[in-house]
């Protein structure tokens, strides 16, 4: 019997200080309208508790959702955890995970896939449970952007809020769960999206902090280009191999970037805006946490049987999409 990674519960976490729009006017030459036109971002959640990181973010997500699941931490096999923000450069924040939860019995690691991290650890999760390796996998996705965003940049500082959210894969043999992935890389993006300092071509010296290195730092128009064609190529791609029609579709579940990119991708698909999901208003684009968010915040709306679509485009380059049919009605 085959058995296959299903997505048994979802959790999501945002911190509660909200920056919107208007404080970013007070902060760079910018204005409310021309971030909502360009963007389609109103306010964003900020991580300004001393001595909380990523990892806390990710507690937020996790304990909850295992607490409504009735899920002992000790039950976890595994932990992967998408993120580009790190607690530290080492140890993997799955680690620190793990510990802050109680999950003793887990092993795990971070996958660095910027925007397109929790998709990759999506995907490389649902290779332990068909492998049948493990019962019990926290796929994580949890950045805390604000420590790596420029705020004197009006072209990225924009764009990033923090948050995080996670799934729990378990296995299924009654033809539920990921039935399908494409994932994609293409290294020679990396100088229009990349955090220039602080690894080992250039580790942190006075000059690149000076220089404002440590900062994620955007190509714009370069990067949306290529966001639009890939995100929606890959989209579509993933529905032609499965034979999928935009009828057969319950929900696209797209990483919230831009709402320009989020728009070009239903389109090629054909499907209409009510099948899309879309919270970027509200989070802006938290990077690894946007796709498991919206699993989170749908998660009443989802019926089990239903043929969702997962997208993402990270920097780097990162992209690919998952197929996948839910695993159960949520109950009232």
């Amino acid at each position: 019997m085959k058995i296959t990674a299903a997505i048994t519960a979802v959790g999501g976490y945002v911190p509660p200080k909200i920056l919107s729009n208007a404080d970013l006017e007070k902060m760079v030459d910018t204005s409310d309208e021309w971030i909502r036109a360009r963007t389609g971002i109103v306010e964003r959640h900020i991580l300004d508790e001393p001595g909380k990181a990523t990892s806390d973010l990710a507690v937020g997500a996790i304990l909850p959702m295992l607490a409504k699941k009735g899920v002992d931490p000790a039950e976890i096999d595994l932990i992967i955890c998408g993120t580009v923000t790190g607690d530290y450069v080492f140890p993997a924040t799955a680690n620190i995970i793990a510990d802050k939860i109680g999950a003793v019995n887990a092993w795990g690691y971070d996958v660095g896939a910027a925007c397109s991290g929790f998709l990759f650890a999506l995907v490389t999760g649902s290779r332990f449970i068909e492998s049948g390796a493990h019962k019990k996998v926290l796929v994580v996705g949890a950045d805390k952007m604000s420590t790596i965003v420029d705020y004197t940049d009006r072209n990225t500082c924009v764009l990033f809020g923090d948050g995080a959210g996670c799934v729990l894969l378990e296995p299924s043999t009654d033809g539920l769960g990921i039935q399908d992935s494409i994932t994609r890389v293409d290294g020679s993006g990396r100088e229009f999206l990349i955090q220039k300092a602080g690894g080992s071509m250039l580790p942190p010296s006075h000059e690149t902090v000076d220089q404002r290195l440590h900062y994620a730092y955007q190509e714009g128009k370069t990067v949306f280009k290529f966001a639009v064609t890939r995100m929606a190529d890959v989209s579509y791609e993933i529905m032609e191999r499965n034979q999928l029609q935009a009828d057969d579709i319950a929900w696209l579940v797209p990483h919230q970037a831009n709402l320009r990119i989020i728009d070009a991708t239903a389109d090629r698909m054909g499907l209409d805006k009510n099948k899309v999901m879309i919270n970027i208003q509200k989070y802006g684009n938290t990077t690894s946490g946007t796709l498991p968010l919206c699993l989170w915040e749908w998660e009443s709306q989802l019926k089990k049987g239903d043929n969702l679509i997962l997208s993402s485009f990270g920097g780097g380059f990162t992209w690919g999409s998952v197929y996948l049919k839910w695993a159960y009605d949520t109950e009232a």
